[in-house]
């Protein structure tokens, strides 16, 4: 039923391969977060995000990656606009609930460009504050061995697991016609 519904809404399905953890699938939502969906699918088709780190693991709130290699290297690209009500992108209203996928960014609406979070458990006061694009479908139980992992501070941040949890590779699934 759901890749019925997959096919009539034609939502690009991803797939996140982390080394050691499993496969993490989700559904994007272009008609939510279009330029947000658009710029994440085309780093993921030049292969942008492989081997790249989880690099902030909140457990209780999220994981977050994209953005860092396994020696902290940050690996840059370029910003694109928040999609997201209080940035006047009224559209997206997608709700910080588990299994969302959102952009992250600084305090700077526009920042985002390709580190991206995945709810571990509902975040409301994120709502209509940051673009929220996505949903995992499949593989919740990776998110959730993710987000207990044992982890320390590193650089900036006090949530970095100190074993790399390394994205293997982000596939985009055939759109359905």
């Amino acid at each position: 039923m759901k890749s019925e519904r997959n096919k009539k809404m034609n939502n690009p399905i991803i797939k996140i391969t982390v080394k050691d953890y499993g496969t993490i699938t989700a559904e994007l939502y272009p008609s939510k977060a279009p330029e947000t969906v658009k710029n994440f699918t085309e780093l993921a088709k030049k292969d942008f995000f492989s081997g790249l780190i989880f690099h902030r693991v909140i457990p209780g709130f999220m994981i977050q990656g994209g953005g860092y290699t396994e020696d902290f290297s940050e690996k840059k690209t370029k910003s694109i606009k928040g999609e997201f009500a209080a940035n006047g992108f009224p559209g997206n209203d997608i709700p910080h609930k588990r299994g969302v996928l959102s952009m992250a960014r600084t305090m700077i609406p526009d920042s985002a460009s390709s580190q991206f979070f995945i709810m571990h458990e509902d975040a409301p006061h994120l709502d209509r504050q940051y673009a929220a694009f996505g949903l995992v479908t499949e593989g919740i139980e990776v998110v959730d061995k993710i987000a207990n992992v044992d982890t320390g501070r590193r650089g900036y941040f006090d949530d970095v697991p100190l074993s790399p949890v390394i994205i293997e590779k982000i596939e985009i699934e055939e759109k359905h016609d």
